[in-house]
């Protein structure tokens, strides 16, 4: 949290201890931005997949944010009108 204005940045879910998101929530890698499903947590490591369907990353906790409920329902959509544009043959 910056102490001028009051604002989180992004990644700073540990100084926050926000918990790591858990499987099944739809998360985003503030590495690159990319949002996908939470597939799996171990120890240091948390699964990705894109929510179109697609191949699996991984990244460190605190590389990941959990997204708001808005922009869960937001990702979703967008995966869901991204499928019926180009529909699997």
């Amino acid at each position: 949290m910056s102490a001028t204005d009051g604002r989180k940045g992004r990644g700073e879910r540990a100084e926050r201890r926000e918990p790591a998101p858990t499987v099944g929530a739809v998360a985003r890698d503030l590495r690159d931005g990319r949002v996908g499903e939470v597939m799996d947590v171990l120890p240091g490591r948390i699964w990705l997949r894109p929510l179109g369907g697609g191949r699996e990353w991984d990244a460190e906790p605190r590389q990941v944010e959990s997204l708001t409920p808005r922009e869960q329902l937001s990702a979703r959509l967008a995966a869901a009108n991204a499928r019926s544009r180009h529909p699997l043959p």
